[in-house]
């Protein structure tokens, strides 16, 4: 199955019937389109239930994600194809940003049946593939997404002015927002940022991957860092030491870092606001956070 987001910031008719031929030369496909919020889990639940091979996703994390949750602990293996602005999974992979190019590669990797299970985590719940981000990114991405018809065009410009202004006047940052208590630990850490990682890199910048921990992997547990404050001179360093290695982040007395992380929780200090892989999913007061191993066939580009 083929499962489509039209709406996808880089999806375009040709991509999508191009990605469509290639695939059909080698394999019985089904074409789906996505209308709604949600659906392309419903979708991929569907796919799963019938017993299909594989799911690929032409659309952006998004969609990717919620395709992911419809496949979590079925036979069903999941393959993605770049899509949407930013494509953090599928870079990730090492696919290319062209869904075309990128084609070829999942078609090789089927052909020599490069496909294995991947752990996944879980945030009261919902499965994420790379990260859960609570507190100020969330933030972020709300104000992004309030400019949902920008993302097309503007892309990372759109994500920096909204981090700008969301850091200036947005987003509370003068008191701690939540604690996080890591595999039931005796002690919590209070926090206005805390990202829980899958996979690194957390996200990209242009070209350059945003490194928070570079030992997250697919065959590892979650990572779990903290930043206790998001003031000016902390906050440039941290994200310059990102942009590069993040050993300079993660050393950092701002930030409390744990990996192998098999389970947390994050309670508030009042509602917090929290997005699962890009997607933002409004403000809770506590959170439930697990990892779960072998969750997911997924296809591996060689």
């Amino acid at each position: 199955m083929l499962i489509v987001n039209p709406s996808a910031s880089s999806v375009t008719a040709r991509s999508r019937v191009l990605v469509n031929k290639a695939l059909s030369a080698d394999h019985d496909v089904t074409l789906c389109e996505t209308t709604r919020r949600g659906h392309a889990t419903r979708l991929a639940q569907g796919a799963a239930a019938e017993g299909y091979d594989v799911v690929v996703v032409l659309g952006g994390d998004g969609t990717l994600n919620e395709a992911a949750n419809g496949l979590a602990g079925t036979a069903t293996a999941l393959a993605t194809l770049p899509g949407g602005s930013t494509n953090v999974f599928a870079r990730t992979l090492g696919l290319p940003d062209d869904a075309i190019d990128a084609t070829v590669l999942i078609l090789e990797a089927l052909a020599a049946s490069s496909i294995r299970r991947i752990g996944l985590g879980s945030v009261n719940g919902r499965h994420f593939l790379f990260h859960v981000g609570v507190g100020f990114d969330a933030a972020v991405v709300a104000d992004v997404e309030r400019r949902g018809s920008l993302k097309r065009w503007a892309n990372h410009v759109l994500f920096g002015w909204a981090a700008f202004i969301t850091w200036l006047r947005g987003y509370e940052r003068n008191r701690p927002r939540f604690s996080v208590r890591v595999d039931d630990a005796p002690g919590s850490d209070d926090g206005v940022f805390t990202v829980c990682l899958n996979t690194n890199p957390y996200s990209y910048v242009g070209t350059r991957p945003f490194n928070v921990d570079t030992g997250a992997t697919l065959d590892s547990a979650l990572s779990i860092v903290t930043m206790r404050t998001l003031d000016l001179g902390p906050t440039l360093k941290m994200i310059a030491s990102a942009l590069g290695s993040g050993e300079a982040l993660r050393r950092s007395p701002n930030v409390a870092f744990h990996q192998q992380v098999q389970s947390a929780t994050i309670d508030g200090h009042g509602p917090f606001p929290h997005q699962v892989d890009g997607d933002y999913l409004g403000e809770v007061d506590h959170l439930d956070i697990r990892f779960e191993p072998d969750a997911l066939a997924l296809v591996i580009p060689r």
